[in-house]
């Protein structure tokens, strides 16, 4: 490890070991800036504080920011209390200080985009997890609602995902047109990057919705293991 490396290491998630990545920036003199929990603010902490005893590992890139250049981007996000699991998570947050892209591979594999899927219906199981008399049954209830939101994720996801690519792809289409005089091809090139920013918004706020209700869960979750202890 370096100054200026994006580290990261396992955490529990769900009592699944190795399913959750935390990520930060090293700071190279011991201590890591990071998005911590469960203040869900950006520190800086000890190594030690950042592990939890826990293997760091280092997230490589082909071009990246040289190290002071990354250390200086997570310093000027030192306070900042604006996180959010599916658009600003640690991996979000670290991945920005190092290569300037504010990128999440775990939102991409695992956080679910809803449309085909009621997301009113997801709302059942943690209703019944959270308010139900069998305390026994609350972990089998709340892995179930985790389980239902991962299906809905491998189903919907790519469809956000392109939406978002088809975005991009038009508007250079259109600007490309524009620049050869071609107005007739900038106005359809706009109607359709048009039309995918709709079905993209159409999407977002279910994608919100859904991480409002991943939280709650992973909040439980870590309440009832407090409790045991």
């Amino acid at each position: 490890m370096a100054r200026g490396d994006q580290i990261y290491v396992m955490r529990e998630f769900f009592n699944l070991q190795g399913l959750y990545e935390h990520h930060g920036i090293d700071c190279g003199d011991g201590t890591v800036i990071h998005y911590r929990k469960p203040s869900e603010t950006v520190e800086r902490t000890s190594l030690a504080t950042f592990a939890q005893g826990q293997k760091i590992y280092i997230r490589s890139y082909p071009v990246s920011y040289v190290s002071d250049v990354a250390v200086r981007r997570a310093e000027n996000r030192l306070g900042e209390r604006k996180y959010n699991l599916v658009f600003n998570n640690c991996e979000h947050f670290a991945t920005w200080c190092k290569t300037g892209v504010n990128y999440s591979k775990q939102v991409k594999d695992f956080i679910p985009v809803l449309s085909h899927i009621n997301v009113d219906n997801l709302e059942k199981p943690i209703e019944q997890a959270l308010n139900q008399g069998n305390k026994d049954n609350t972990n089998e209830l709340l892995n179930q609602a985790l389980a239902d939101i991962r299906v809905a994720w491998d189903n919907i996801q790519p469809q956000y995902r392109e939406a978002i690519k088809e975005i991009e792809t038009w508007e250079n289409v259109a600007k490309k047109a524009l620049k050869e005089n071609r107005e007739d091809l900038a106005r359809a090139a706009i109607q359709k990057k048009l039309n995918y920013k709709k079905r993209a918004e159409e999407l977002e706020p279910m994608l919100k919705k859904l991480a409002t209700m991943t939280e709650t869960l992973i909040r439980n979750q870590i309440e009832q293991q407090k409790r045991k202890f």
